[in-house]
């Protein structure tokens, strides 16, 4: 007897634990609730202080036809819930603004605005979500009571995802896309538009396609060490053990990891919409999601999509039937599947059949057979036509900008012309998650007379970095610089194709210069100059930098190989020692070669300089191998080509000046 006493009293504080622990379980869901209704509600618009006098009659009461549709919504409404009790009630007939109820496939109109940009799915989304404001649901746990239509959502700029998820949908209806209306459930981050734990889409590397290696079928193939199957069996077994402990113990770290989000108490119960898109139409390859809040691409299988209560669009409306236990990564979206998705009307076979088959036909069966097409005709939108004008299309933001917290990084967008340099987006990278130190900023551009498009800045290095599209005066398509002052370092890029001498890229600092050509007729690649120091005196007496150039060292020249000359004929490095009075030239060399052929050509020592004179001795200025050219050893073969030289030397000199005039500023 005491034993059994002893176990009820076991069995009683089992059960009372557990019912504690459930009322613990309600009580933190309840106030969770609460919480979010309170922050939800805490709004700076009022919604019953619209005017509605001003909406067309089709806003304030409803058709015949429209009647008929919502008992038909009723009805199924009826059935849906003796069939599915444990299921929460659907979205279907919300009110609208005038307080009238609407069948929600009616309040989707199709539309499409005449702008290159919303003709393409992304267009489209970065509209709607830089366009309006977002504001959370009443109740995160319920659907909405009411669904406004797109023409007032788009005229006081704002809405809940509901709101957002029917006016894109309209949208890319509009513009050609099998697009849906999606309720269903999402996690807390993505219900609240909360980033901070993402990585900002314009951080992201494009994946890196990895290099198929060239198998060898010579290569010798060694036979492997015998192994015991017994013992690999072992081995894994011990793998698994010590995986299994580590992934344990990573568990309890990511608990304790303080920059890890907080445990959301109702998860899986907060009510989001966004739009699914179907393959088929505009060459869509496969399914996937838009959140309307960001705009972004999805896939199906993303964790952060947990269940889809329906869908719907213009035509009809769709109850998901399979388990979303897992999310939404084994759903079928084939919505011809009756055992996958109910369907409030059946769609007539005239839309259902294959364009290879003839509706006449169909007909003609139907009669003989005695069937009766029961299929209901949807009634057209109630919603007047959808407009955007430029001027709202250029100037989404309603307070002027936008502003999106990433995981270490801020993005700030403004409209075309809100600000006078033409800065549109900017983009701030921090080193820490509190955003203070920041590493880089990126910023974009639009109509700039400079054709400027996006500016780096590096904030460890302080180095500026400007990027120019197609058809600048200089034909600059990018210039480094940490400070804009001539001879700080100034490294440019150009449109070498754009250029007649085929320059891409120019390095200058106070000592040097070094230019870089491609795709030029005399195969010169790179050109690297080399200066002293200004006179002092004239730098002292304030003489500007125009009269007072900085005086030419060294010019060298570097040649790729032309194979149309011998390599003894061919130069590969060109030296102009200007201060010197030294010329050097560099032959290529030939496979079997392991010396470079060299002519140099010096002054003469005791012999003042003349611009009208050349003197040429064998013994004096002229060295060179002994087995490079016969035209080498021939002295009036080598004065033309000093004479040549020199008057190369003059043009290198005027480039250098005209190099050194090109200013940036």
């Amino acid at each position: 007897m005491e034993a059994l006493e002893e176990r009820e009293e076991v069995e009683e504080t089992a059960e009372d634990e557990i019912s504690l622990n459930i009322s613990d379980f309600f009580d933190e869901l309840g106030e969770a609730v609460e919480e979010a209704s309170v922050t939800s509600a805490e709004s700076d618009f009022d919604w019953s202080s619209i005017d509605t006098s001003h909406l067309p009659s089709s806003y304030k009461t409803n058709s015949q036809q429209e009647k008929e549709l919502l008992q038909l919504a009723d009805h199924f409404f009826q059935q849906y819930t003796h069939l599915c009790p444990d299921r929460k009630p659907l979205f279907i007939h919300p009110l609208n603004e005038c307080g009238v109820q609407k069948f929600v496939s009616t309040t989707v109109k199709p539309t499409l605005l005449p702008f290159p940009d919303l003709y393409y799915w992304s267009g489209c989304a970065s509209f709607v979500c830089d366009y309006l404001i977002m504001e959370p649901l009443k109740c995160p746990i319920t659907p909405p009571s009411s669904l406004y239509s797109p023409t007032t959502i788009l005229k006081y700029q704002r809405g809940n995802c509901f709101d957002f998820a029917v006016l894109l949908c309209s949208l890319l209806i509009g513009a050609g896309y099998d697009a849906y209306c999606v309720h269903g459930y999402a996690t807390l981050e993505m219900c609240s538009l909360d980033q901070t734990q993402e990585l900002c889409p314009l951080l992201r590397k494009p994946p890196e396609v990895p290099e198929e290696e060239d198998p060898n079928k010579y290569r010798i193939k060694y036979p492997l060490d015998p192994q015991s199957k017994f013992e690999l069996q072992q081995k894994a077994k011990k793998e698994e053990e010590t995986e299994s402990t580590q992934e344990e113990e990573r568990e309890e770290e990511v608990v304790t990891e303080v920059g890890m989000p907080k445990r959301d108490p109702l998860h899986g119960l907060r009510v989001h919409a966004w739009v699914l898109v179907l393959p088929g139409k505009r060459k869509v390859p496969e399914t996937f999601f838009i959140n309307p809040f960001t705009g972004n691409h999805h896939s199906t299988t993303d964790e952060c999509f947990l269940g889809i209560e329906s869908i719907w669009n213009h035509r009809n409306y769709w109850v998901n039937m399979q388990d979303c236990r897992k999310g939404c990564k084994d759903l079928s979206f084939d919505l011809s599947d009756s055992i996958c998705w109910e369907m409030m009307f059946s769609e007539s076979k005239e839309l259902s059949q294959s364009p290879t088959e003839s509706p006449n036909k169909d007909t003609d069966d139907m009669q003989e057979k005695g069937e009766i097409d029961t299929s209901f005709e949807m009634p057209l939108s109630w919603v007047t036509q959808i407009r955007v004008s430029c001027r709202e299309y250029e100037n989404p933001f309603s307070r002027g900008k936008k502003v999106i917290l990433y995981d270490k990084a801020k993005l700030e967008k403004w409209a075309a012309f809100a600000n006078e340099d033409g800065l549109v987006e900017r983009l701030t990278v921090y080193a820490d998650s509190d955003c203070t130190e920041e590493l880089e900023v990126k910023e974009w551009f639009k109509h700039r007379e400079d054709l400027l498009y996006m500016r780096e800045v590096n904030k460890q290095t302080q180095l500026i970095t400007d990027h120019f599209r197609p058809g600048h005066p200089l034909l600059l398509k990018a210039h480094s610089y940490t400070s804009l002052e001539p001879e700080t370092g100034h490294t440019v890029e150009f449109y070498h194709t754009a250029r007649v001498d085929g320059l891409w890229k120019r390095f200058e600092n106070a000592t040097e210069m070094t230019e870089y050509f491609v795709g030029r007729e005399d195969f010169l690649h790179m050109r690297h100059i080399e200066f002293g120091e200004r006179d002092k005196e004239m730098e002292n007496g304030g003489i500007t930098a125009d009269a007072n150039p900085r005086p030419i060292v060294q010019i060298k020249e570097y040649f790729h190989r032309n194979p149309e000359k011998p390599a003894d004929e061919d130069i590969e490095e060109r030296v102009f020692m200007v201060i010197d009075d030294v010329i050097q030239l560099t032959y290529h060399l030939e496979l079997h070669d392991t010396i470079a052929s060299k002519v140099v050509f010096c002054r003469v020592i005791g012999r003042e300089k003349r611009e009208d004179e050349i003197f040429l001795s064998r013994e004096n200025t002229v060295k060179y191998e002994p087995w490079s050219s016969e035209k080498h050893k021939n002295m009036l073969h080598l004065y033309d080509l000093l004479w040549e030289l020199r008057a190369e030397q003059k043009e290198l000199k005027h480039h250098v000046r005209d190099s050194e005039a090109e200013h940036l500023l």
